[in-house]
Order: C-alpha cells, then sequence, then structure tokens
C-alpha cells in the first residue's frame, strides 16, 4: 500500500459501521489483488481525502502483469454495488483515460450510503480478459464538534 491508501484503509476498517448490516468479519479489504484468473495483479487507489456520501469522486487504477510489467492498452469496465443491500452502484463509474503507464483513472464514482461495497473491474488487455473485485467499507460520516 501506498501512503495515501494505507491511512484510507486503516481508517475505513476501524470505524463502526452503524445502521447497516455488519459486513463479514473475514472481509479481504485489500486494495490490491491478483486478477481471477491470475492474469494481471491490480491495485485500486481511493482519492486521497476520504470522499463524502453522495459526493462524485475519482480513483486510480493501477494494472500490472502477472509478471509485475505495467499494462498499457488496457480497457476497463466498471460495476458493483451493496452485497448486503442488493444493490448496484448509484453512478456508472468510467475508466476512460490512462494517466501514467499501467494507471488508468477511475471517474464518476459515488457512495450513496455506509456500508460494505463491492467494486468489480472486467480488464481486456492483450494479456486476455479478466476481472477482479475490490469491498470497501464506507464509514458514518464524522460529526463535527
Amino acid at each position: 500500500m501506498n501512503r495515501l491508501t494505507a491511512p484510507f484503509v486503516s481508517l475505513v476498517a476501524a470505524l463502526a459501521l452503524s445502521g447497516c448490516m455488519t459486513p463479514p468479519p473475514s472481509l479481504d479489504l485489500s486494495l490490491k489483488h491478483p486478477s481471477e484468473q491470475g492474469k494481471y495483479v491490480v491495485t485500486l487507489e481511493p482519492p486521497a481525502t476520504a470522499p463524502a456520501l453522495n459526493q462524485i469522486h475519482s480513483w486510480q487504477v493501477k494494472v500490472a502483469s502477472a509478471g509485475g510489467a505495467p499494462v498499457t492498452a488496457a480497457k476497463i469496465a466498471v460495476d458493483g454495488g451493496m452485497p448486503q443491500h442488493g444493490h448496484g452502484l448509484p453512478t456508472r463509474p468510467l475508466v476512460r483515460q490512462q494517466v501514467a503507464d499501467g494507471t488508468y483513472l477511475l471517474e464518476g464514482m459515488k457512495f450513496s450510503m455506509t456500508g460494505w461495497w463491492e467494486i468489480k473491474l472486467a480488464l481486456q488487455a492483450p494479456e486476455g480478459a479478466d476481472k477482479v473485485t475490490f469491498n470497501v467499507l464506507v464509514p458514518e460520516p464524522a460529526v463535527s464538534r
């Protein structure tokens, strides 16, 4: 994890999710995973500042080959939702541009409520089609005093 990702993941994992169903205790919150068929290693990088509920925000997706080389010319489709609530994402996020070798901008993300969200990425690149799923916990908003 990079220096921006680690605090976000720790904060999100540590906060209680009042008002929502409790996510499974063994939920993998890692933001770096091999794809299902092992063709890629994908890293999901959240915004530097945790986004507020109902706020549009962007993430970065880093795609590398199984050997670690950046994957350029990838097409990435985004899906997801809240498994415990049975609904999808409230927006239709898109990956339209590569911002560096193997790093893509995922735009149009929004979380409409607290709880467990899945971000599902379907990849198409020279190494072939594959997919990966990330789990993200969105905490209750902080109460200002």
